[in-house]
């Protein structure tokens, strides 16, 4: 799939160019300063700069849909415009492996339409500075209240410990104090991501029979 055609792929969204709140520091800011306007001019949202010791080096970039899908296609699609602009920008300064993948089914949130998107999810949360004494929390979002993610406790602290003085205690979550914000691997999110995956190939297969009409009509 060619990129001009992953424009007509990719469905676009109103909220195409939201800003990321949760990025990440240091060189991934760096990388993703540099594929962000690449990938919004496809079409698709940047999620995540990842880098890692693995494989020698590699510089992972998750993106996504404005409805929050991906399929391996959108993959290709990002992975041949980014090349040619990271050989050219050398950002990392080093040999390194680019992938591209999708935010994947226990995603990170970043922006706040996720944590409206998601809510009713079950997610792990954690702050830059303690509140209520606390960095880490973990509980069903309900949502977004004013700038905040608002978060029904379930009680664990982390996944050993139980503290049941805050189970069902309801928290506001001030999203510019988030440092990491990720959902958790539940049977009903699997369930949720198939469907959502099924629905995307589907519209990918019909984007492609509509495109090849029309160029079979333009050879008329």
């Amino acid at each position: 799939m060619a990129p001009s055609e992953a424009l007509q792929a990719a469905p676009a969204a109103s909220n195409q160019t939201e800003p990321r709140l949760i990025v990440e520091p240091g060189l991934p800011a760096r990388v993703a300063s540099i594929a962000e306007p690449v990938i919004e001019q496809l079409g698709y949202r940047l999620v995540r700069v990842k880098i890692s010791g693995a494989d020698g080096c590699t510089v992972q970039i998750m993106a996504e849909r404005p409805d929050g899908t991906m399929v391996v296609e959108d993959c290709e699609t990002i992975s041949r415009a980014l090349s040619p602009v990271f050989d050219m920008a050398d950002p990392v300064n080093r040999a390194y492996r680019l992938e591209i993948s999708s935010p994947g089914i226990d995603r990170p949130l970043v922006r706040k339409s996720d944590f409206d998107r998601y809510a009713g999810s079950l997610v792990k949360i954690e702050t830059e500075i303690p509140i209520d004494g606390r960095k880490r929390f973990r509980g069903q979002l309900l949502g977004t209240e004013g700038e905040a993610a608002k978060l029904r406790q379930d009680g664990k602290v982390d996944d050993k410990n139980e503290d049941k003085a805050i189970t069902d205690a309801e928290i506001l979550l001030p999203i510019a104090e988030i440092s990491e914000a990720r959902l958790v691997l539940t049977d009903d999110l699997v369930r949720q991501a198939l469907r959502r995956e099924k629905s995307a190939k589907r519209e990918a297969r019909a984007a492609k029979r509509e495109q090849r009409r029309h160029r079979s009509n333009q050879g008329d």
